[in-house]
């Protein structure tokens, strides 16, 4: 029989400590939803999840405008009022950026059914 078997267990290494948070953080975040400067937060805090998910996120948002706005300028040319349309959809936009740049900031995610699942797998 082995002598070691009523020897104590050593207690389990300590966690690591969590990775710092940049200091910058916060400009990051907001970068990450003013449209194409979003690929700062993307490029330069890759060891930041939650930056790089908000930099993805903001990528897919300003996607989806870009493909709206082009769909409403080809059916401007079926319809005739673009601009009627545009601007609503303009509107939408900036206020769904808004909810985006505040619960970030925030520590919280706002999340678009479609939108936040193609940005987490990306």
């Amino acid at each position: 029989m082995p002598e070691d078997i009523g020897a104590p267990v050593p207690p389990p290494p300590p966690p690591p400590p969590p990775a710092p948070v940049s200091s910058n953080r916060t400009v990051m975040l907001v970068l990450s939803y003013l449209g194409i400067l979003a690929l700062i937060p993307l490029l330069t805090e890759k060891n930041d999840p939650e930056v790089q998910w908000h930099a993805r996120h903001g990528l897919v948002l300003l996607g989806a405008y870009l493909i709206l706005t082009v769909g409403l300028f080809v059916a401007s040319f079926v319809i005739g009022i673009f601009g009627m349309l545009q601007i609503p959809l303009w509107l939408g936009y900036l206020v769904v950026i808004i909810l985006c740049i505040t619960n970030a900031t925030s520590g919280k995610r706002f999340v678009i059914p479609g939108i936040s699942e193609l940005a987490g797998k990306l």
